[in-house]
């Protein structure tokens, strides 16, 4: 008896920690912070307009690299086509 008895108590446990833990980690919060709180929309904006800034910032500094890369590309064709384009005087 005592063995069901602490079974159905750490079955109990288990899933309230687990809906605890779950709840947090779909709100992407941390772990063991209260579930039940509300996200207040100056926070959500907040993180999302870090996020945003982020990424903008990699997708900038990836299409200067495809920039510089495709210019360098010009460069190199362009003295195989005319090795030299200055007028003879």
């Amino acid at each position: 008896m005592k063995q069901i008895k602490f079974m159905i108590i750490g079955i109990f446990i288990g899933a309230a920690l687990g809906f605890w833990v779950g709840v947090n980690t779909g709100k992407e919060r941390p772990i063991f912070s209260n579930p039940f709180t509300e996200v207040k929309i100056k926070e959500t904006i907040k993180t999302t307009g870090d996020k945003f800034i982020e990424k903008s910032g990699e997708v900038m500094e990836k299409s200067g690299q495809k920039l510089e890369e495709s210019g360098q590309a010009m460069q190199k064709k362009s003295k195989e086509v005319a090795p030299d384009s200055r007028p003879s005087e």
